[in-house]
């Protein structure tokens, strides 16, 4: 149930949208824009106090079912310092993403059955920071590293922040609070972070600003809001009933709103989404269906026309409304993509 809270919590016309190039960090074009990061620098993460006394040039990325992390660091031109990375769908709303992360070194680590890096694995990189999507992801109960034994090592450990509350044992109540909260400005506040710990601060704000640029130019709302089904068909090994995988709460929610729709199946819980099944997509009032793609041979015209003959009283299938999206609904850099697109579709059904 791990890795289903992972990506439960953690996951038509497309546009070719994709995040700007970032020249690396070495070429300090980056790096010499905006305020520069003073070392040593010291942040709380998570309620743990972290020191780095240069910018990381080992790192590990732990898997969690994200691809957050390696793509906010290829958005901020630091990718170059990554050893081993474990995070790829092998499919992506940014066309250049995926052969992005292909070039990232994995460092031939190999998960474990709990989908996560094995302790030893990690070890064998001889990192100076490890990144976990989320505080889960260094749990020694599935085979992780711990940040204890880490910080034992000499070696920094991150969680990105917007997930601290997410698997670990006695969070803080502002994390609690902060996971609650979850939106696309978690994205931004990612993007942020690792600005400052890679000392690419100038790149950060300059993604995030484009991100909220693009945000700001699409249509304002009118009329009443319609209703928005987020479901990845090929996720449905991520469920107890064998269907669909469908996205509510948190930034999936704000995704849907910012795009002027309301999403069908917000406010529920992570264990509700699971659980949910075919007679509540029947009886969900479905205005525009999202196709998620997950793997590379998805087909979202596919996917649609099959829910649509499935559920012939969505209004949506009535009037054949969808769109797709992949990586951009999830935490990263992309949340404009998926706005955009969802934006489309909610004003193209009128």
């Amino acid at each position: 149930m791990a890795l289903v809270a992972c990506i439960v919590l953690a996951l038509g016309a497309c546009s070719g949208t994709k995040v700007p190039d970032a020249p690396t960090a070495s070429s300090g074009a980056s790096a010499g824009a905006g305020p520069q990061t003073t070392y040593p620098l010291t942040i709380d993460n998570c309620g743990r106090v972290v020191t780095f006394t240069q910018a990381p040039r080992r790192i590990v990325l732990l898997n969690g079912a994200s691809v957050a992390e390696v793509e906010s660091m290829i958005a901020l031109g630091v990718q170059e310092h990554i050893v081993a990375n474990s995070q790829r769908y092998g499919v992506s709303d940014d066309p250049t993403m995926v052969a992005k992360i292909d070039a990232v070194p994995t460092g031939g680590v190999k998960l474990n059955e709990s989908f996560e890096v094995p302790r030893e694995q990690v070890l064998a990189q001889s990192p100076d920071l490890v990144i976990s999507t989320w505080a889960g992801g260094f749990d020694d109960k599935i085979g992780s590293i711990t940040r204890d034994e880490l910080a034992k090592s000499g070696i920094n450990s991150f969680v990105t922040p917007s997930n601290c509350a997410n698997g670990a044992t006695s969070p803080r109540p502002e994390d609690v609070t902060t996971y609650a909260k979850r939106s696309v400005e978690s994205s931004f506040d990612l993007l942020t972070q690792l600005g400052l710990i890679f000392d690419v601060q100038g790149r950060a704000a300059q993604v995030v600003q484009q991100a909220r640029a693009s945000l700001a130019a699409l249509p304002a709302p009118s009329g009443p809001r319609k209703r928005v089904l987020v479901a990845y068909p090929s996720m449905t090994m991520m469920t107890t009933t064998g269907a669909p995988a469908v996205f509510g709460g948190g930034i999936f929610d704000d995704i849907i709103d910012r795009a002027g729709g309301v999403n069908a199946f917000g406010g529920l819980t992570d264990q509700q989404l699971v659980e949910i099944n075919a007679e509540a997509l029947a009886a969900a009032n479905v205005d525009v269906l999202v196709v998620g793609l997950y793997q590379p041979d998805d087909d979202a015209k596919k996917y649609a026309e099959k829910l649509f003959a499935q559920f012939p009283q969505w209004p949506a299938s009535k009037t054949k409304t969808y769109t797709s999206v992949s990586d951009s609904f999830y935490l990263g850099p992309l949340n404009a993509v998926a706005v955009e697109r969802i934006s489309d579709a909610v004003h193209a059904a009128g």
